[in-house]
């Protein structure tokens, strides 16, 4: 069938073909690191020695082990103790989890040296307390994270990367509109917004700090908020290749469909995330994304990249499927003026609310 792209959907990460995957099991009573076990920077089976910040993993730490490491600052608190002391409160996470650490000593003079929502650097040795890990600190400060790889901090896709841009470039040949495809051209063919569309998600992760770990460590991605799906680096793609290649099956099923329209759309609908987030030691929203919202950024994008070959209105067509994809209600009180535009509200509806079911847990 001309123009079908079979996908399929791992909810798992996958072992490379000819690559060796080894993973140290959790030392028994390791229940207060929440995550994955990891699958890299495997730490050595003698846990009092001090791992280098490049090996070391929160969901491999151990009891007693001594620790020296960059990690995701995402919680931080000033309590007092019951002798009317100062303590020092803070969660930890990288991509395999979460873990507390404390600090009884300094909390206030350490406490000065870093924010939520920072990188920071820490040293100090994991301790047990009630039945959970926790690292007792004797420092901690931030770094620059400038040049820190996000994906050490933030969740991840299990899809390769590599793959499904090599599907959305196969999608967008299949438009053979001139303007329509010169317009997907032009996006994809600029460096900074091809970027951005690879590490974009669909939506903010929830950090969950329960024993239920979810993607990459950080609890059900979304859970709780209506909506949520594709929460982490690489959603925006995923998500993107998924409703295109269900657009093509569609006008297969349905030849009336104008199908270079529905397919451009489906491949652009969301291209306004890749403004709508900022990335540090958490993914947050842009100003730009606060006040905008992906659907008028993604309408100003289309804008600066129509060439003159897309007249204006096949460009108009092609930005009501953009409003509406949301729904008819979420479009300023505007109707469905195609099929087209209502194909695409319910094929994003459905890949989003699949999506987003396994993500909060569905059939677990």
């Amino acid at each position: 069938m001309k123009g079908c792209i079979r996908t399929t959907v791992h909810h798992g990460r996958m072992t490379p073909l000819g690559s060796s995957y080894h993973a140290d099991l959790p030392a028994e009573g390791e229940v207060g690191v929440t995550g994955r076990t990891a699958g890299a920077g495997v730490l050595s089976s003698n846990p009092s020695r001090s791992a280098s910040a490049e090996e070391i993993q929160i969901a491999t730490l151990r009891f007693d082990q001594e620790v020296d490491g960059v990690f995701a600052c995402v919680r931080k608190e000033r309590q007092i103790s019951r002798a009317g002391t100062p303590y020092l409160t803070v969660e930890l996470r990288d991509s395999t989890g979460t873990i507390r650490a404390r600090a009884f000593r300094d909390a206030d003079v350490l406490a000065g040296r870093f924010e939520r929502g920072e990188l920071v650097r820490v040293s100090g040795r994991v301790e047990r307390f009630r039945d959970e890990l926790q690292i007792a600190l004797a420092t901690i400060a931030r770094v620059d994270g400038n040049d820190a790889d996000q994906a050490r901090f933030l969740p991840t896709a299990y899809r390769d990367l590599d793959e499904l841009e090599g599907f959305l470039e196969h999608l967008a040949r299949e438009v053979y509109d001139p303007g329509l495809k010169e317009l997907l051209a032009r996006l994809l063919v600029e460096p900074t917004l091809r970027a951005e569309i690879r590490r974009a998600p669909c939506s903010l992760p929830v950090l969950g700090t329960g024993s239920d770990s979810g993607r990459a460590g950080f609890g059900r991605a979304g859970a709780g908020r209506s909506g949520a799906h594709h929460a982490y680096l690489g959603g925006l793609l995923e998500h993107t290749v998924a409703v295109a290649t269900m657009a093509l099956e569609l006008c297969t099923l349905h030849p009336r469909l104008d199908r270079d329209l529905l397919l451009s759309s489906a491949i652009v609908h969301d291209l306004g995330k890749t403004r709508e987030f900022t990335y540090g030691a958490e993914i947050e929203r842009s100003l730009e994304g606060q006040l905008l919202g992906h659907v008028e950024l993604g309408l100003r994008l289309i804008v600066a990249h129509a060439p003159q070959t897309l007249d204006a209105e096949r460009r108009l067509a092609l930005e009501h499927c953009v409003m509406l994809h949301h729904g008819a209600d979420a479009g300023a009180g505007q109707r469905f003026a195609s099929g087209e535009a209502l194909a695409l509200y319910r094929l994003n509806t459905l890949d989003a609310q699949v999506k987003g079911a396994f993500e909060h847990g569905i059939g677990r």
